[in-house]
């Protein structure tokens, strides 16, 4: 892991307290604590448990097309409620001073609603579950807007790209640790019911009603309890403390005038703009993307978490170079690159099937191997998978230092709430038009062509953003 220089320049607003290099680990150590979530949960582990298995049919087989559609609509709702809040929130923050008590606030209901996941027996209802996993969602999405809006606090500008894409390696290592322990020790192959280790799953876990991904929820929530204690106890809090009554009218001025002052900033609108679009399709990809695979490739738990362990080996590196990269080219030459690179293994995904890829262009002929990863189709899938995992950390964190970059200090709460609505105003635009193409043509793989678009688009748009783009235009 690479070392952070925090010494150069950081100027504190009124009252603040100096950053040392505890408290920006303890600050980085929050990407450590919360990346399971979006890892293990979302990505890898249950979400693909959910599309693949736990959704059945009138006949009680698994349906993966009903899977993807329903956890595509449970995203998409919960990207209205961020899109909504987020900015609110955001300019509340500024005025209440300190971002702790809000993500201390938001910790109790993303624990909440992961250790509910435990209840997501195959065929059992799954509005609650739904529900339960949307709750998570949304609070583990506040929480990142005010842990984002401390990071020009701690360290100089000049810093910041570094600093944010050593966290996001942070966090893709965190989540890759939490994927062993469950391939380890407590997901059973479904023919053995043996883990990797060869034993029995720890805890008495049955493989065969998903007690092995339902876990995921649990462990996940422990995680995150356990490893934002440092971000708590360590990092500098600082701004002027305000009532809440005050704070919230205030905010909510502020946030109105914030919005005045954008038709100012054209430059920092067709940059949020781009991030809006692009965004989108980074988040249906990752909500989504390991579920296709399960449900075309029939891949258990313990597939899924191998190929998200290369996925977050290749993810840690990418992160680590795109932060120093970040520091000698700037932040939107990483960006226009990773969505570049998404845009290609999109189209490699979406061509990829049982026997073929690239459309046919590669056809691998009819193929009954035996193993983990045993035909080539699986192989090609992996591959594009790859690019995905060598970009997925910098376009998320050189976005967060191209923000960080472009406004000042005082003002930061505020356009981080506008900057996670721009990752949330549309979020839930993609995943609902998967699940509608999805359900309407029956076919997962048609759904799955609807995030291409916002790759392309959000990639033309963000050619047109200066960088950086502070200095309002006139």
């Amino acid at each position: 892991m690479t070392s952070i220089d925090v010494s150069g320049g950081v100027t504190q607003g009124p009252g603040d307290k100096p950053a040392d290099k505890r408290g920006i680990w303890g600050w980085m150590l929050f990407d450590w604590a919360a990346q399971p979530f979006f890892t293990v949960v979302t990505t890898f582990i249950f979400g693909p448990y959910f599309i693949s298995r736990m959704v059945l049919d009138a006949n009680g087989n698994p349906d993966p097309a009903a899977g993807q559609a329903a956890w595509g609509f449970a995203i998409a709702i919960g990207g209205v409620v961020m899109a909504i809040l987020a900015p609110i929130l955001g300019s509340i923050a500024d005025q209440t001073g300190p971002r702790k008590p809000w993500i201390a606030f938001f910790a109790i209901f993303q624990i909440g609603g992961l250790l509910f996941l435990w209840n997501a027996a195959p065929g059992s209802s799954i509005f609650w579950v739904l529900f339960a996993y949307t709750v998570a969602a949304i609070a583990a999405e506040f929480s990142t807007v005010f842990n984002d809006s401390m990071l020009p606090r701690l360290v100089g500008r000049e810093k910041i790209g570094e600093v944010s894409g050593t966290a996001w390696g942070l966090g893709y290592l965190g989540g890759m640790i939490v994927l062993i322990a469950v391939l380890l020790f407590l997901a059973g192959n479904p023919t053995t019911g043996k883990t990797l280790l060869g034993i029995d799953p720890l805890f008495g876990l049955d493989p065969a009603t998903g007690e092995d991904a339902r876990q995921s929820g649990p462990f996940s929530a422990l995680w995150y309890f356990i490893f934002i204690l440092p971000m708590f106890f360590f990092t500098p809090d600082g701004g002027t403390k305000r009532p809440l009554g005050l704070a919230v009218s205030k905010g909510l001025s502020e946030l109105a005038q914030t919005l005045r002052d954008l038709r100012q900033r054209a430059g920092l609108v067709r940059f949020l703009v781009a991030r809006m679009i692009y965004q989108d399709g980074v988040g249906a990809l990752l909500a989504l993307g390991g579920g296709f695979a399960a449900g075309m490739f029939k891949w258990s738990v313990i597939e899924l978490g191998i190929y998200g362990i290369i996925l977050n080996v290749v993810a840690i590196g990418g992160s680590i170079a795109g932060g120093r990269l970040d520091t000698r080219k700037g932040s939107k030459w990483i960006v226009v690159l990773s969505v570049l690179a998404l845009v290609i293994a999109t189209i490699g995904i979406i061509s990829t099937g049982p026997g073929y890829t690239l459309f046919g262009l590669i056809d691998f002929g009819p193929e009954a191997g035996e193993g983990l990863f045993s035909t080539g189709a699986e192989k090609a899938y992996i591959v594009f998978g790859l690019l995905i995992g060598l970009v997925f950390g910098p376009v998320q964190a050189s976005s967060r230092a191209y923000m960080a970059r472009s406004v000042s200090e005082d003002e930061t709460g505020r356009y981080f709430g506008i900057y996670a609505l721009s990752g949330r105003a549309t979020s839930f635009l993609c995943p609902f038009l998967v699940a509608s193409v999805t359900t309407w043509s029956g076919s997962a793989r048609l759904g799955m062509v609807m995030i291409l678009p916002f790759f392309v688009i959000g990639l033309l748009v963000l050619l047109t953003a200066p960088y950086p783009a502070h200095n309002p235009e006139k």
